[in-house]
């Protein structure tokens, strides 16, 4: 199999944004490194990603980030555990007031983030080497 090479994805819409979502299936992240810009209007997320693309056994440091977000909102989600692990299941947008609407994190334990935003404006891009890793994340079906 040919080496997958790092991703570097945009998304504009609910259909885009969908293509990120399952790049960040079972990724993981600290509650730390989470950080939202009110000024700037940007939620940026740093993780540690599962390649699936790549045929799994590989991890790779990705970003997150979101532009033209009014508003956060975390549900379930310990703010004061910097330390505490999140699992990302999914990404998903519910439109609101065209462009608008609210991309929604959903994290494993039933805990999300939810931001408002102007439109969907999303780069996820991977920025180390990939590391092995014995632990393939698993479903229950």
């Amino acid at each position: 199999m040919a080496k997958a090479a790092p991703l570097r994805l945009l998304a504009e819409d609910g259909d885009d944004l969908a293509v990120i979502s399952a790049a960040m299936q079972d990724a993981v992240l600290k509650v730390g490194d989470i950080a939202f810009e009110p000024k700037a209007r940007r939620l940026t997320l740093a993780f540690n990603r599962f390649r699936w693309e790549a045929g799994g056994g590989e991890r790779i440091r990705s970003g997150l980030q979101l532009g033209g977000v009014l508003k956060v909102e975390a549900r379930k989600i310990r703010r004061d555990a910097k330390d505490a692990v999140l699992e990302i299941l999914a990404v998903t947008f519910e439109p609101a007031e065209a462009p608008g609407g609210v991309v929604t994190i959903s994290c494993a334990g039933g805990g999300d983030i939810r931001a408002s935003v102007e439109c969907v404006e999303a780069i996820l891009a991977d920025v180390s080497q990939p590391w092995s890793t014995p632990r393939t994340p698993a479903h229950e079906v």
